[in-house]
């Protein structure tokens, strides 16, 4: 029985310097979770009376369990490189088989999907047709490296502010070549369904009516306005209210509907179509917002949602896991957003070696989300999660583990000791 006894010490002291080996082994493997050697007595099964001692049959490995705690965060210079800052891991898909990691040590493969080092790509929330992120629906996360199309301008924010101490011009007939025909001017750039830039000029008229201005448009110097056809010199009264605020209320619609850069009138006939669906207008021009104050001329914001062809230059990931790409253009697009899983028990998820773990019965169900929502921790990009290895600790815990193990040879030494005494009994 002591033999016994014994020998189920070894196995688990054995089980134990295994166990600590492997900790110290892994180290400084990214986004590995150290794991603890569990152990439980063992009794002979007997019906004893109430209070009986008996001696214990030695000991088990009940469970050989993974801490899940936080590692600490290194940053790199990749940004493809994640760490999850709090509770959950990274969702992995290889062969239509999913696996769950927090290692976050991520690339590009020769598709543009964004994978890990044995190739499983990464899951997230893919970007509708209305460019929003579609929650709930799993996907590959692929980086589009094709150029960015351009995109004809539809769409003009104009707010500015008018000086309301100035007068009407002194020449009372508007010329966009005369100064004195106007009192300010701002301008900005605006695309053809090419991508070929325009420059866009609005020119601001106090009229002789107090709280009333005109505003002309001109596209590369050339008249533009609401009249289809031959482009003509067209005027958009805009009155204010005696706080300073627009008048919405007789406000036009200032709209360019006779813009044609393909026929050669704004600049060389580079064949950029004059109308985009699904409006039969080129643009529209918002002054929502614009106010006239005593001060000086001011434009706050001056935008456009057009843009020129662009190329990839990087990616970006925030702290919720969104992808942008950056382009040569200036634009930035959401391509999709990273998604993290959590689990009721994440002890019970099943190893599976390359620091990934799979769903067991014991894990339940994955939880899946995005970064930031709920119990789920942020996405740190261009950084890695550190082993949560205490190496002292695990040096200090494997000298407890030699000397149990030394401890239950002892016993079987002195189990065979005393065997021998009584077999030279006479």
């Amino acid at each position: 029985m002591t033999f016994n006894t014994a020998l189920s010490g070894l196995r688990a002291a054995n089980t134990d310097l295994a166990v600590t080996g492997n900790n110290i082994a892994n180290t400084s493997t990214v986004g590995f979770k150290e794991s603890r050697t569990e152990f439980g007595d063992v009794y002979a099964n007997a019906i004893l009376g109430s209070g009986s001692k008996t001696a214990g049959s030695g000991v088990l490995v009940t469970d050989i369990s993974q801490q899940f705690n936080q590692g600490n965060i290194s940053f790199t210079d990749n940004t493809l490189d994640m760490a999850i800052n709090g509770v959950g891991f990274f969702v992995l898909s290889k062969d239509g088989s999913l696996s769950y990691t927090r290692a976050g040590q991520f690339g590009l493969d020769n598709s543009g999907f964004i994978v890990s080092n044995d190739g499983a790509r990464v899951q997230g929330f893919p970007v509708n047709t209305q460019g929003a992120i579609a929650q709930g629906v799993l996907s590959d996360i692929r980086v589009q490296t094709q150029d960015l199309t351009p995109r004809t301008t539809q769409n003009v924010d104009l707010r500015f502010t008018l000086d309301s101490r100035q007068n009407a011009p002194i020449v009372p007939t508007f010329d966009p070549t005369d100064t004195d025909s106007f009192n300010s001017s701002t301008s900005l750039t605006v695309y053809d369904s090419l991508g070929n830039p325009h420059i866009l000029t609005s020119y601001f008229v106090k009229t002789a009516t107090p709280n009333q201005w005109n505003m002309h448009v001109q596209i590369d110097d050339q008249n533009v306005g609401g009249t289809t056809g031959t482009p003509a010199m067209a005027t958009y009264p805009i009155e204010f209210n005696a706080d300073g605020s627009l008048n919405t209320a007789t406000l036009p619609s200032i709209l360019v509907d006779n813009w044609d850069p393909a026929n050669g009138a704004f600049g060389p006939a580079n064949g950029g179509a004059p109308t985009q669906p699904p409006t039969s207008s080129n643009f529209v021009i918002n002054i929502a917002g614009s106010t006239q104050f005593g001060q000086t001329f001011s434009v706050a914001n001056a935008d456009q949602d057009g843009f020129a062809p662009g190329r990839l230059t990087g990616l970006e990931i925030d702290d919720s896991g969104v992808v942008f790409a950056r382009y040569t253009n200036g634009e930035s697009l959401v391509l999709a957003q990273v998604a993290l899983a959590n689990f009721d028990n994440p002890q019970g998820l099943s190893p599976l070696g390359n620091t990934a773990w799979a769903e067991s019965f014991q894990s339940g169900e994955p939880v899946i989300g995005a970064p930031q929502s709920g119990a789920l921790g942020a996405i740190q990009s261009g950084a890695l999660e550190d082993s949560n290895v205490d190496l002292s600790e695990q040096l200090v815990q494997l000298i407890i583990a030699q000397r149990n193990f030394q401890a239950n040879a002892k016993t079987i030494e002195t189990a065979d000791t005393v065997t021998q005494a009584i077999i030279n009994l006479r």
